[in-house]
């Protein structure tokens, strides 16, 4: 037995050690931090922040007192800012995130202001709150459905485009009083971006306290690769969340509040409140503080990449460093003359909100940038969208127009399609990569539809039509195509339509025959069918329309149906939802690619002869 004895105490000797340590460290973690219930008014301590290049500077802080329940359980330290001119800017955009420590303990971090506030009254995140971050478990997000105004109800590249562009508008239309205390702005540096792409988009990211500034980023083209070297960030440094990089660069920058290993929180509040995210955090440095009656806020520049952030919460973000964000790749073409072409590539954050907006954004930039943004344009374009399963969307179309209509249709089309595969009600959709070639004319290509002729229009079943289409374009001249279609199998007598139209008018046509103005797809397979069969604005639709009876069952037509076969889904017991019956069916379809964008419709009654 004395054999063992040894042997025992030294086992349980390393545990105690351990545990020693593992106490201490706990210990000297828990003496950085002073509770909210130790934080009373009078309290004078020191905020560290960057105001040039990436020295972090100290800054006086006076304690004013504590706002409780200021939120849903959620409590703010008031304080006065000093020092490093804040007396004349004010709380400085940029400053989220700043950490302010008393008697060398961490209380929280700067997060909140007023707007045109004269001195420097700041909320502080309490840092309870912050560290409650590094316990969010949640991975992923839920699949958020699509908003009324992108419903599918206008089955064309157009009103897709045109439905996007009007979601778009109300999102970005928000103010904030000025007696509201509210997130500190966080400054959001747009580099490689034209000022009017600037000036049209800078109001939907403004709705959410970013405060859009023209700057200057990563070089065109960096690596998208992590720094080489380990990077080690401090309380207090200056430090960017990068939505876009590439050719184009748009990153917000705020403030590190606390360090622990690979794991750092900053900011104090949210950007969108998305909770689990894949954003990329880089470094910043600090070029100047800008002061401003409305937002005094710091011109910062984007460094390297150097990790991930993993958490959007009320309370703040949770960043690792070392880790790789998963950014969809964005390649564009656009060429405007046969030796002309010019080639961008981008990275975009992989999110159900953001994403959609920034494949906007960038489409627009660069198509604005490389072309007029005035006077006739035409865009003729091809996009796909690759995603995982080895499933892909392709787009194709053709818009013209001018004051930039074009160039607008073609970015809001895409980037509703994404959004709507981003968002869908099904399943988590993964999105590889989007390439996109555009050619470009600087001129109007649009035609309008002059008459239809046939050959006969008494015909029997089985028989070959020849039919005329004359359309003029938009310089005058008449155009002529020519097709043929079989005559359907119907009872002598029987009178049926042949319509010949625009996209638009095909898509009213459909809404009346199926008396329905919405419908949603059945799972995430037919949604993506209906993105690639999209009707097009350069397309001649024939279209064969006759008096028979059919379905139209959860977005799909099931035209000219056996009346047996009718009744079974109609039947009682069958409990079918989604479903109409319709009086009139398709019996075919046919589309003509035509270089022009084709407006018009006609109606040509035909007669079976008896």
């Amino acid at each position: 037995m004395p054999f063992f004895f040894p042997f025992k105490f030294k086992k349980y000797s390393v545990l105690i050690l351990s545990c020693l340590v593992f106490g201490l460290s706990w210990l000297q973690g828990a003496a950085r931090i002073m509770p909210l219930s130790q934080v009373k008014p009078g309290m004078k301590g020191t905020g560290r922040s960057v105001f040039s290049g990436h020295q972090v500077e100290n800054f006086e802080v006076e304690i004013l007192g504590v706002m409780e329940n200021v939120q849903p359980g959620r409590n703010w330290i008031l304080a006065r800012l000093k020092g490093q001119g804040l007396e004349n800017t004010g709380v400085i955009a940029g400053m989220s995130g700043s950490p302010v420590y008393i008697d060398g303990q961490l209380i929280g971090a700067v997060a909140f202001s007023y707007a045109f506030a004269r001195e420097a009254i700041a909320g502080l995140t309490p840092i309870e709150e912050m560290l409650a971050l590094t316990g969010s478990s949640q991975s992923t997000r839920p699949t958020a459905g699509l908003p009324p105004a992108l419903n599918l109800e206008s089955l064309t590249q157009e009103g897709l485009s045109r439905a996007y562009r009007e979601f778009f508008s109300r999102a970005g239309d928000m103010s904030v009083p000025d007696r509201a205390f509210v997130p500190i702005k966080v400054p959001l540096i747009f580099s490689g971006f034209s000022e009017k792409a600037f000036r049209i988009y800078q109001s939907f990211f403004s709705r959410n306290n970013f405060q859009p500034v023209l700057g200057t980023g990563q070089a065109a083209g960096q690596t998208f690769n992590l720094a080489p070297q380990p990077v080690t960030l401090n309380e207090g440094q200056a430090v960017g969340v990068q939505l876009v990089t590439g050719d184009l660069d748009l990153t917000a920058v705020g403030t590190v509040t606390y360090v622990e290993g690979k794991r750092i929180l900053a900011f104090g509040h949210p950007f969108y409140n998305l909770g689990p995210v894949d954003y990329g955090l880089t470094t910043a440095e600090v070029l100047a503080v800008v002061p401003s009656l409305e937002s005094s806020f710091k011109l910062a520049s984007t460094g390297q990449l150097i990790g991930r952030v993993l958490q959007d919460r009320t309370s703040g973000v949770l960043a690792e460093i070392g880790a790789l964000p998963r950014y969809i790749p964005l390649n564009i073409e656009v060429q405007d003359s046969p030796v002309h072409l010019k080639k961008f590539k981008l990275k975009l954050v992989n999110d159900q909100v953001l994403t959609p907006a920034l494949v906007n954004l960038a489409l627009y930039t660069l198509l604005g940038s490389e072309e007029r943004s005035y006077g006739n344009l035409s865009v003729d374009f091809e996009a796909n969208l690759f995603l995982e399963g080895g499933l892909s969307v392709r787009l194709e179309d053709l818009f013209s127009g001018n004051m930039d209509s074009a160039s607008t249709s073609l970015s809001g089309l895409v980037a509703a399609v994404v959004y709507m595969l981003k968002n869908n009600e099904f399943q988590e959709v993964g999105l590889n990569q989007i390439e996109v070639k555009v050619r470009v004319v600087e001129q109007l290509r649009t035609a309008t539809l002059e008459k239809v002729l046939l050959d006969r229009y008494e015909v029997q079943p089985g028989e070959v039509i020849q039919v005329k289409t004359y359309f003029r374009t938009q310089g005058g001249d008449l155009k002529t195509e020519e097709v043929e279609f079989m005559a359907p199998s119907l009872p002598p007598g029987t009178e049926f339509e042949l319509v010949v139209a625009e996209a638009s008018y095909i898509q009213q046509l459909e809404r009346s025959l199926y008396r329905t103005q919405d419908f949603r797809p059945r799972n995430l397979n037919q949604l993506i069918r209906l993105l690639g069969n999209l009707r097009k604005n350069n397309r001649i639709y024939f279209k064969v329309v006759a008096p028979r009876p059919g379905l139209f069952l959860k977005g799909e037509e099931l035209p000219n149906l056996p009346p047996s076969l009718k009744n079974m889904f109609i039947s009682p017991r069958a409990s079918t939802t989604g479903l109409t019956e319709i009086n009139k069916s398709t019996l075919t379809e046919y589309q003509l690619p035509v270089p022009y964008v084709f407006r018009g419709a006609v109606t040509v009654p035909v007669r079976i002869k008896k």
